[in-house]
């Protein structure tokens, strides 16, 4: 923004656009002209600071509608707040002015900024395409979508969260998410991905996995959503259901815990189903593509596969180096790929031999 600002814009005549003048108490060279202007309905905080010259400074402004900070794209905000439609047009069809004033951005403190990441982080799922499912040694899950708007902060873990899952995320806004932690648990998570808030949500768990004796390094989800597995350092696979109603025996107790306003709420604690035994070091990495079928990973440098309803290990490969990852892909699960502690990505074709144990190294250099 600057003395350069002009009352038309390029663009595509079809792109919706917003009438606004912008004003602000600062004194020069920060104060910009008066005169309004139509700019694209769908601009961020940053697109905003990017108008015109804005004197050079990108990012150094935060920006109020009605004494409000805007934290959505602008059509988003205004439509949330209620505010007219008429204020949202297209170019060349002018209606009414909005006034947006700018101030100077604060830099908020790391504590005062949870959206912010602290620490390392340690997990990403970006299966669902409505946003982006991240995990952090700061005990954190964060909930992510366009333009890196944090919208939901997973809080209860205490410690680092070593792995997270989409469980359900398909026919429905309600989705349900899971995240294993150092803590020795696992902890299941619902939101609504189409809920509008101007700050991100912090939500609670609606049910704690117990029954590791050491901490949690990964998580898979089977495809329909109502299981999920978990590997540990306790050299286990444990089984879980993920449905809250289900009442067929996972459900040991009922968690009362206090709340800021001193009202009770409950929290479910649920039991493993089965568990799966055979690695003897930490399960590193655990994937389930078949209902039927679990694949691991381990620090004992195998790569096993599991029959789900009899609980068996029924054939494995060991490569000579702990492994880290592990993904089974393809049309009927026909390669599998893991990754390890040397520069190697080994992939194995099971379709190939009866022994599972056909695989092509690939040296990273």
């Amino acid at each position: 923004m600057g003395t350069d600002m002009d009352t038309d814009m390029d663009g595509d005549v079809e792109e919706r656009r917003v009438q606004v003048r912008f004003i602000t108490k600062l004194k020069p060279p920060y104060k910009v002209p008066k005169t309004s202007i139509a700019i694209p309905a769908n601009l961020t905080r940053l697109g905003l600071s990017t108008i015109g010259m804005m004197n050079g400074n990108r990012n150094r402004f935060d920006f109020l509608i009605d004494g409000e900070l805007v934290r959505l794209p602008l059509e988003q905000f205004l439509l949330a707040k209620g505010i007219s439609a008429e204020i949202i047009i297209f170019i060349n069809y002018r209606r009414k002015v909005l006034e947006i004033e700018y101030i100077r951005a604060v830099v908020l403190k790391k504590e005062d900024e949870p959206t912010l990441h602290d620490d390392w982080v340690s997990a990403v799922d970006g299966s669902c395409p409505r946003f982006i499912l991240t995990g952090c040694y700061d005990n954190l899950g964060r909930v992510w979508k366009a333009a890196g708007e944090c919208t939901h902060i997973l809080e209860g873990h205490s410690g680092a969260i070593n792995s997270v899952s989409v469980v359900n995320s398909e026919g429905t806004d309600s989705v349900a998410v899971a995240t294993a932690s150092k803590d020795e648990t696992l902890r299941l998570w619902k939101f609504d991905t189409e809920e509008h808030s101007y700050q991100p949500s912090k939500i609670r768990a609606f049910k704690i996995l117990r029954g590791h004796n050491a901490s949690v390094q990964s998580v898979a989800a089977e495809a329909s959503g109502s299981m999920i597995c978990s590997g540990s350092w306790d050299c286990t696979i444990n089984l879980w259901r993920t449905n809250v109603s289900d009442t067929e025996g996972d459900l040991v107790s009922i968690k009362k815990r206090k709340v800021k306003n001193k009202v009770e709420e409950s929290q479910l604690e649920g039991e493993a189903l089965s568990t799966l035994v055979g690695h003897t070091q930490c399960v590193s990495s655990v994937c389930w593509p078949e209902p039927n079928t679990i694949y691991s990973a381990s620090w004992d440098h195998s790569v096993r596969r599991w029959d789900v309803e009899t609980g068996k290990d029924l054939s494995n490969i060991f490569c000579g180096k702990p492994l880290n990852c592990l993904h089974v892909g393809g049309e009927g699960s026909a390669l599998i790929a893991a990754g390890g502690s040397d520069p190697i990505l080994r992939i194995w074709d099971p379709t190939k031999t009866r022994n599972f144990c056909s695989y092509l190294s690939v040296l990273f250099t």
